[in-house]
């Protein structure tokens, strides 16, 4: 569809008339999820008019859900967000692969220090007691979907951070440490915008939605041995509530 001018849409700005071309292509599948549009350039040399109008046009369908940007890498056709439950044995691996993607993690920080106040009371710890404190992004197919600040009570598991960075799995990682088996006890949810340090490591806009997730695991007898704050791409994860 070529349009040689911005006013040759009577009574509608050519940014609406791209827009319903473009909404039209992904309606009929002709742009599937997660494909990358062309670039700015490219649509306002194919529909004759200047890149303002395809930014506008494409702003309109980021509105609508239909298209996602990413900083340095253009706009992309949405897809639908990955269904994440939320119970009493949340797994990150089997939920993406229940989903049909393929899970991976990567630590971007690990340490062991004196806990504060706040970081020792989910553990049942006291303040200044030692802690392992590890960070780093969740991946579903490659593509950053979370990220992930964890700590453990140290004196238990003097050697998870060593099995974290080698197995990559938190749950062979404790059991490795001689915790065979855990289960989240409580799980608070809230939303929050990407600060720039966030998006950036999550290829979002600064600002973008996220949606956090502040839980506590224990043994099977009851002692914590994880607190973690996870902040997932609100575009990208649905988080859902099982009861059991």
């Amino acid at each position: 569809m070529a349009m040689d001018s911005e006013t040759s849409v009577t009574g509608r700005g050519m940014w609406t008339a791209i827009a319903d071309v473009l909404r039209g292509e992904i309606a009929e599948g002709a742009r599937a999820p997660g494909d990358r549009l062309p670039t700015e350039a490219r649509l306002a040399a194919r529909f004759g008019v200047n890149r303002h109008t395809v930014r506008r046009a494409i702003a309109a369908l980021v509105e609508e859900g239909l298209v996602r940007t990413r900083r340095g890498a253009g706009a992309f056709v949405a897809e639908a967000p990955t269904e994440y439950p939320i119970g009493a044995r949340v797994r990150f691996r089997r939920a993406m692969e229940a989903a049909g993607r393929v899970p991976g993690k990567r630590l971007l920080s690990t340490e062991t220090r004196p806990a504060s106040a706040a970081e020792a009371a989910p553990l049942g710890l006291q303040a200044g007691d030692l802690i392992h404190v590890t960070d780093g992004l969740a991946m579903a197919d490659g593509a950053p979907v979370a990220l992930f600040h964890s700590t453990y009570p140290a004196a238990r598991m003097p050697a998870l951070v060593e099995a974290l960075t080698r197995l990559g799995s938190v749950t062979e990682a404790l059991a490795a440490c001689g915790v065979a088996d855990y289960v989240r006890v409580s799980t608070r949810i809230a939303a929050t915008a990407a600060t720039p340090i966030e998006a950036g490591h999550l290829n979002l806009a600064p600002g973008a939605p996220l949606l956090v997730s502040e839980a506590v695991n224990t043994d099977l007898n009851g002692r914590p041995v994880e607190f973690g704050v996870t902040r997932f791409a609100g575009e990208r994860i649905a988080l859902t509530l099982h009861h059991s």
